[in-house]
């Protein structure tokens, strides 16, 4: 699955997650994951987002949720 990579400019806003979600992760179906921390074991490259505004890191794999310390993990 492709993964979108990108910086949470609102981190701490309303529904934004906290000041220490800094991390937003998309999926191939544009669901959006806010996390903490990000861990990517695969290949990556920059993108400009479809937006056209925004720099995404993208990277394919198998996504993992550690929900416990809120780290997603890319294999």
């Amino acid at each position: 699955m492709k993964y979108r990579i990108r910086f949470n400019k609102t981190a701490g806003q309303p529904g934004r997650g906290t000041d220490l979600h800094k991390w937003r992760v998309f999926d191939e179906n544009d669901k959006e994951y806010l996390c903490k921390h990000v861990r990517i074991h695969t290949v990556s490259h920059t993108a400009v987002d479809p937006n056209g505004h925004d720099w995404n890191l993208v990277t394919f794999g198998d996504m993992q949720i550690d929900r416990e310390n809120s780290t997603i993990t890319i294999l």
